[in-house]
Order: structure tokens, then sequence, then C-alpha cells
């Protein structure tokens, strides 16, 4: 799956790729649908929701530049499989996911291999990991949204720090453009358009109704 879906369509980090090959995406999908885990396209996971391909996994990581010593947040955590990816690659992951039969299941899998290292709630996405005393106000190094926005939720660039990057899919239902997103340290973005893409969409206060 990695040499051929991943390395030869332009993947080049070579840690992405040692945390690609390490995580195995049949872990994170129900008996059913585990003989097509190595297949390049999306998956269902239950309630109307998909695991990503492997690619826009891979190259959704990548953009984000990721450090081992950086904090992420993740919005639509779904399957736990992007969870466990990030998770190779940085010290801690918060993850909102707004069904919590897939909280549930996500934490199930990721306590074998993280435990302590992430945190998962079962919140609104579009409005950032659910604030304690506004401790997350500029917290995280990096955000990766795996739902598509109809715009940019400002929760999400606020809980983002100065010079953090974001990752996410905007558009309408049907058609997206991936988003790579920096804050800058006035607190404004800069944006640049990656690819083409389709997801399900992020529901919430600053998503889709």
């Amino acid at each position: 799956m990695v040499d051929t879906q991943l390395v030869r369509r332009g993947i080049r980090s070579s840690n992405v790729l040692a945390a690609m090959r390490k995580v195995d995406r049949a872990d994170f999908l129900c008996d059913s649908e585990k003989r097509f885990a190595y297949n390049d396209e999306p998956q269902p996971i239950g309630f109307g929701q998909t695991i990503s391909q492997p690619f826009i996994v891979a190259l959704m990581t990548e953009m984000l530049e990721l450090n081992s010593d950086d904090i992420v947040l993740e919005v639509g955590v779904g399957s736990g499989y992007q969870t466990a990816i990030l998770l190779e690659l940085v010290s801690k992951v918060y993850g909102v996911e707004r069904i919590h039969a897939l909280s549930l299941r996500a934490t199930k899998i990721l306590l074998e291999n993280y435990k302590g290292r992430f945190h998962i709630a079962t919140a609104d996405g579009t409005l950032g990991f659910p604030l304690q005393n506004k401790i997350f106000i500029n917290f995280f190094d990096a955000c990766l949204v795996a739902a598509a926005a109809p715009q940019i939720p400002s929760a999400l660039i606020s809980q983002l720090k100065p010079e953090g990057r974001m990752i996410i899919p905007v558009g309408d239902r049907y058609s997206q453009e991936l988003v790579l997103v920096r804050k800058l340290k006035d607190g404004r973005i800069d944006k640049s358009y990656v690819d083409a893409v389709r997801f399900v969409p992020l529901v919430g206060k600053e998503g889709f109704h």
C-alpha cells in the first residue's frame, strides 16, 4: 500500500511513510470491511462516516510538517486511524468527534498503543477542543480537520498557536479544496490550496447544519 499508493504519488516524508507502514489500517475497520483495508479509497465506518483513503491521510499529515514535540488538534476523529498516524509523529493529540459511539470505539483501539498521549472529546468539532478556562486558546501547534467545512472555523484559528499550521477541506457538501492554513504571528492567516478533495461534511455551529 505504501509503495504503490503513497511513494509513487509523491509522498516524500520518511517519518510519515514510516508511520503509514507501522499503523495497520485494517485495525480501524469493522470485520466486513477489513478486506478493503489497503485499497486507496474511503471505507464506511458507520453512522454515515468514512475512513479517509490512505493517500489523503498521508498527504494531510505531510503538509503539516509535524515535529516530535508538537501538540495537535484533530477534528473528526472517526475511526481513529488518522489519530494513530499523528501519534506516531507527535507528542500528544487532542481529538474531537461529534458521534459518541465513534469516540468510544476509537478510544478503545488507541488505548492499546497510545495510552496517556491522547484525549478524545465528544463535542462540536467546529468549536475546537472544549474549553476549560480557555486554556486551549493559542494552544495547538497544528490542526488537522478530517471533514469538509463551508469556511475555516474561527474557533479553530483561535486555538492554533501563532505560526501554527492547519490542513482543512473547504467547500460545499459535494466538493472541496484542501487548504493549508498558516497562522501568522499577528494572528492573521495565510492560505494555500493543495488539491481537490471530497470529504463528509463537518457538522456544527461553524460548519454545516
